[in-house]
């Protein structure tokens, strides 16, 4: 019997059957960036869920990219490839109104604003965590893909991950302070 494909693989299938890799995005296509933000997160050794749900952060839109692979009703389906921690963390991620949410996102009871709902929850500390790990490896990628996007946005970005420190694991930290200082 053949083995089941990985939930990476799945995953890399599912985007690619929404069209990822016919969509562009700064650094060539948004499913080059897809796995570009994957590969840092495993760079910085995130657990599987974390990085799964950096290569499909995307599927649902985001604040600041709009395009959605999948409508919000199928959920499920993203679910089911990826696992509900990981999917979890793709609709957070999604339904970030940042400018709401990102000035205070270092307070331990600061709430995450969703654009989809008007609602605005307060994520555990993990999940907290998780967000701000997956904040900066996609800037981090764009930063590193697009001397435009990092002339234009690596100071606040820079101000807002040192804000973020303390929920940065040290690989994710030294990162941010290698890319968004470099000359």
């Amino acid at each position: 019997m053949p083995a089941r494909p990985s939930a990476t693989d799945q995953a890399l299938a599912l985007l690619r059957a929404h069209g990822a890799d016919g969509v562009a995005h700064p650094g060539g296509t948004l499913l080059a960036h897809l796995q570009r933000v994957r590969a840092r997160l495993a760079a910085w050794e995130a657990r599987p869920a974390l990085q799964l749900a950096g290569l499909c952060h995307a599927f649902y839109g985001t604040d600041g990219f709009p395009t959605a692979l999948l409508p919000l009703d199928r959920r499920p389906d993203l679910t089911a490839v990826i696992g509900a921690e990981a999917e979890a963390l793709v609709y957070l991620y999604a339904s970030c109104d940042r400018e709401a949410t990102y000035p205070a996102l270092h307070l331990p009871d600061a709430p995450v604003h969703d654009r989809f709902t008007g609602r605005s929850p307060t994520p555990s500390p993990p999940l907290r965590r998780d967000f701000a790990e997956l904040s900066a490896a996609n800037e981090l990628d764009l930063a590193s893909v697009d001397p435009a996007f990092r002339a234009t946005w690596g100071p606040s970005l820079l101000t807002l991950f040192t804000r973020l420190q303390g929920l940065l694991t040290p690989a994710a930290w030294r990162d941010c302070r290698a890319v968004l200082l470099a000359p």
